[in-house]
């Protein structure tokens, strides 16, 4: 009997090691690894770079104490403000604590303008994690049952609909920032239309409000850019990291810029473990293999070699709604329920993820070689349509995005 809490129904599956887009179970069955630990293993695993600095500074020093300066986090703040412009940073160990850091700024933000209850806006079908705050900002109820009474201060617009976002300006006076992901990772690879971040800039400027960027599961170059925002060239005032940014060694940051940076002061918040020696020498190497492998420009031509070859796949298929992607967050909507495919795919040797319940959602590490991204169409392929025969629905054209 497990003492382990049962708070995830596990697949039935030990991985004992891992080497770039591959994982092996305890018997020796080789699995391709399309989720890439929910877009945590960006560099593929066991990266030999990784690998050695990590063993490099866990022979130095592993952890003291936010209590003192830590030469490593320095660095690290240093390179996030080089490529993100943002102008100060805090660091936690995951992506729900830099969540709640960007709720609490935003609150004391709105404090100091003399807003006694500050509201921040959040979108339908968002997730920030599973603490009370963060899970209150959450778009799901399902994640939200059960856990009442919420935490009060969040009001809720339709995502990628700029004149929901401008009634509440209009209705609302203590509003002080939005809160949203640019593409919503678990609430299905939904992508923003174009202009939606540049209309969101404009709101929070002609309101003073915080313009607030989760970027948990689309930073860190996933998306083909270190953070989707760059696709725009529209800026946030506050941005949240974790998942990509240490490569699966536990760390979360809290970004800030213009009117955001400064509002936190010595004691409104702290982390024991946030940015220690280790978590901080992972992250800087996992940036500098990125860089140096050009990892965001494989991420843009992997993600669409695979949203094509699905497309091709799948086009005699009947009941794909949608396939979209950007860079290496792909999504395929179905129009049935499809958690079986999970275990299907595991059979078949290759790990992938549903969310949302109808929407198969893939997070490859960013450095798939194009024979890997090969092997993934032809097998999800393959498993998909298998799956929509047997449901039986009627033909419909598959869009893409």
């Amino acid at each position: 009997m497990s003492h382990v809490m049962h708070t995830y129904k596990r697949l039935p599956v030990a991985f004992e090691r891992g080497e770039g887009c591959w994982l092996w179970d305890k018997q020796g069955k080789r699995y391709l690894d399309a989720l890439a630990g929910i877009a945590v293993c960006g560099v593929g695993h066991s990266h030999p770079r990784l690998v050695k600095a990590i063993c490099e500074q866990a022979a130095k020093l592993i952890h003291t104490s936010n209590l003192y300066e830590i030469e490593r986090q320095e660095q690290l703040g240093e390179r996030l403000a080089a490529i993100s412009g943002m102008d100060e940073v805090f660091f936690c160990n995951s992506g729900c604590e830099a969540n709640e850091a960007a709720i609490k700024l935003a609150r004391l933000y709105g404090h100091h303008k003399g807003i006694d209850a500050p509201a921040i806006i959040v979108l339908e079908k968002a997730f920030h994690g599973r603490t009370i705050a963060t899970l209150s900002a959450t778009g799901s109820r399902k994640v939200q049952a059960g856990f009442e009474p919420l935490v009060p201060g969040f009001v809720r617009v339709p995502f990628d609909d700029l004149a929901a976002v401008r009634k509440v300006a209009q209705n609302n006076r203590n509003v002080v920032a939005v809160l949203v992901e640019l593409i919503q990772g678990e609430g299905g690879i939904n992508i923003c239309h174009d202009g939606y971040l540049n209309g969101l800039r404009e709101i929070c400027d002609a309101n003073g409000w915080l313009l607030m960027l989760d970027e948990v599961q689309s930073g860190i170059g996933r998306t083909g850019k270190w953070f989707a925002f760059q696709h725009s060239g529209v800026k946030p005032d506050v941005m949240t990291l974790a998942k990509g940014l240490a490569s699966g060694v536990p760390i979360g940051a809290c970004l800030a810029a213009g009117p955001a940076a400064g509002v936190f002061k010595p004691g409104n918040h702290g982390s024991t473990f946030g940015g220690n020696p280790l978590a901080c020498a992972a992250a800087l190497e996992t940036l500098a293999i990125i860089d140096d492998e050009k990892l965001m420009a494989n991420a843009v031509a992997i993600g669409e070699f695979i949203h094509d070859g699905l497309r091709n796949a799948l086009a005699g298929s009947s009941g794909v709604r949608e396939i979209r992607n950007k860079g290496l967050m792909i999504g395929i909507e179905l129009e049935v329920e499809c958690n079986q495919l999970v275990k299907d795919a595991l059979a078949e040797g290759l790990l992938i993820n549903v969310t949302a319940d109808n929407v198969v959602r893939l997070l490859p590490p960013l450095n798939m070689q194009r024979a890997e991204a090969q092997q993934l169409v032809t097998q999800l392929g393959a498993l998909i349509a298998g799956f929509l025969a047997k449901s039986h629905i009627a033909p419909a054209a598959v869009k893409t995005a």
